[in-house]
């Protein structure tokens, strides 16, 4: 789906589409200016497969180092790896740079399995992708909760470990 399909998705929820233009992005340390430029949380997004071939796209805080290792046991996952390219393409239709949770609008048969980090569920505002690595939307956790499942991707919350 589009960028369009986004938009109606917001409007259907009552959500504002304010988004902030900016040049493409592609590691958490490249959007730092953007966190000066828009108020609330910001994100980065694991897209990652397990042994047993789950899909799973993990957002977290920007700032977290996450644990893979750790966080396997804690979603229910069997031994963590980033997922390829090739796949990320094929199950959301973004590419690496632009992965966001707003992409499961793409996954209609739910292979991808979604979890946010607790931190992010219920803040005030959380700032994505919206598809593409050249803008950012922001929009409240619950909001963002309540469009995947909406999406059929009920959202894993979850306390995401972080590396020592």
């Amino acid at each position: 789906m589009s960028e369009e399909a986004l938009r109606i998705a917001f409007a259907d929820r009552g959500l504002g589409w304010d988004v902030l233009e900016h040049q493409a992005v592609f590691t958490v340390e490249e959007s730092l200016a953007i966190h000066a430029a828009m108020p609330g949380a910001h994100t980065k997004n694991l897209f990652l497969k397990d042994s047993g071939g789950a899909f799973w796209l993990v957002t977290v805080d920007h700032a977290k180092s996450v644990d893979l290792k750790a966080l396997a046991g804690v979603i229910g996952a069997k031994k963590l790896s980033f997922g390829k390219a090739e796949d990320m393409a094929a199950l959301l239709g973004v590419a690496p740079g632009s992965v966001t949770p707003l992409a499961a609008i793409n996954d209609r048969e739910a292979r991808v399995r979604v979890v946010i980090d607790i931190d992010l569920a219920d803040a005030a505002q959380v700032n994505v992708h919206p598809l593409r690595n050249t803008a950012t939307v922001g929009l409240p956790g619950a909001a963002l909760r309540a469009l995947l499942a909406g999406w059929g991707h009920e959202p894993l919350v979850a306390t995401i470990p972080q590396r020592g």
